[in-house]
């Protein structure tokens, strides 16, 4: 007969529903932890991808003594309708800077983009111009997408000057005054504002290709106005209901890469970081800089380096990070 303190003790019901719920408050405070741990980890790559970037943009720059352009608006005996079908971007153009030279070599610059001739260049991902933050999958076959933009300043011109902008809508506007715009190449002389206090590139999150579906970080919308300041252009996009399908203007946002055009590859600095992007046809636009990196974006300076920048960094800071030439006084709260 065995003797009952020989008997093997087994848990309680009691027991074994504490010893679940303790386990269930430790998976509790883990997954969080786990989930930075890996943001940590995607905005680093950010980080480093918009280094690479600065880098290629720093050797273009010695190579060709400027910049390389950030779209093209203007052509001389194209017919303006046709001209942004020729609007390579500033990724394509730095390809070879970023070890793509063969790519870069199988691209063909004097036909359309989207000419069957320059299929490889559209089709292909580089790692570099992608953020691992931003997980959405809605990017049509055979285009690669693009999380980083080049700088357009604070300036609502779409369209400046007579070669661009004919009929003269934005002559009494700001002229533009970041790091890039259409048909021009800056010097980094011209950067007045010191390369450590002029932005290069952010980030813009990639869209669902859809107008019938709204997405507030993602899509471009049309508020049917047409503000002269950027004060107005805030206030009047903010103010809409992006869910009503009636302000929807541009879904396919962030790709391809290889087209220089202000739903992929141009931002400007008339916003905060995050948000609300809107076009004012014809010829107006505020396409703003933003992220899935929780609470900011990351920031491409001249100099190379890069800033993590906060939603709610002061707007005139905002403002005088997008410029290149104003001489404006960068206060401490830029990061």
């Amino acid at each position: 007969m065995l003797n009952s303190s020989t008997l093997r003790r087994g848990f309680t019901l009691i027991e074994l529903l504490v010893v679940i719920a303790i386990i269930g408050v430790l998976v509790g405070l883990l997954l969080p932890a786990v989930q930075q741990a890996r943001e940590a980890a995607r905005r680093a790559q950010c980080v480093n991808n918009l280094k690479q970037i600065g880098l290629a943009l720093t050797n273009y720059h010695d190579s060709n003594k400027a910049l390389p352009y950030g779209r093209t608006l203007y052509m001389n005996g194209v017919p303006p309708s046709l001209v942004m079908a020729y609007s390579f971007s500033p990724q394509a153009q730095i390809l070879p800077y970023i070890d793509q030279s063969a790519l870069y070599g199988a691209m063909n610059f004097n036909l359309p983009w989207f000419d069957p001739s320059n299929t490889t260049g559209t089709a292909t991902s580089i790692a570099s111009f992608l953020c691992p933050s931003d997980s959405r999958d809605y990017l049509p076959a055979g285009w690669a997408g693009n999380n980083y933009r080049a700088n357009e300043g604070t300036s609502l011109v779409w369209a400046y000057g007579p070669a661009q902008d004919p009929s003269g809508l934005n002559n009494n506007m700001p002229p533009p005054n970041g790091a890039f715009f259409a048909d021009v190449s800056y010097r980094f002389a011209q950067f007045r504002d010191g390369l450590s206090n002029t932005a290069l590139f952010s980030e813009h999150v990639t869209g669902d290709f859809s107008n019938a579906i709204a997405t507030d970080n993602a899509d471009h919308f049309a508020p049917g106005t047409f503000p002269i300041t950027i004060v107005q252009a805030y206030e009047q996009c903010r103010a809409i209901n992006y869910l009503n399908l009636q302000f929807q203007m541009q879904s396919n946002i962030g790709a391809p890469w290889i087209w220089g055009g202000h739903p992929v590859t141009s931002y400007q600095h008339s916003a905060p970081p995050n948000a609300r992007s809107c076009m004012f046809p014809p010829n107006r636009i505020m396409s703003t800089a933003d992220s899935f990196h929780p609470g900011g974006v990351n920031l491409l300076m001249a100099d190379g380096s890069v800033r993590f920048v906060k939603s709610s960094i002061n707007i005139v800071t905002w403002m005088a990070l997008g410029t290149r030439n104003l001489r404006e006084v960068i206060s401490s709260d830029a990061e």
